[in-house]
């Protein structure tokens, strides 16, 4: 792909997605069989348990840079 194409591409999958979430936030979530396509809370799920796992695999890592000082 050239770089016009590329950048193209990057903006399209940049903003529909912030779209799609702005059209179905909290003011009136898409609805289809009983099932909420509120895309706003899905991402902050994904965005809570993001940061979650971040802070648990420091944490395992700052444990494994201990028990290494403690070798030598």
């Amino acid at each position: 792909m050239n770089k016009w194409s590329e950048l193209l591409a990057g903006l399209i999958l940049v903003l529909v997605p912030i779209i799609l979430a702005w059209l179905s936030g909290p003011g009136g979530p898409w609805m289809a069989g009983g099932i909420s396509f509120n895309f706003w809370h899905a991402a902050w799920e994904f965005l809570k348990g993001g940061v979650f796992w971040l802070v648990v695999i420091v944490g395992v890592l700052f444990i494994l840079l201990g028990i290494s000082d403690l070798k030598s």
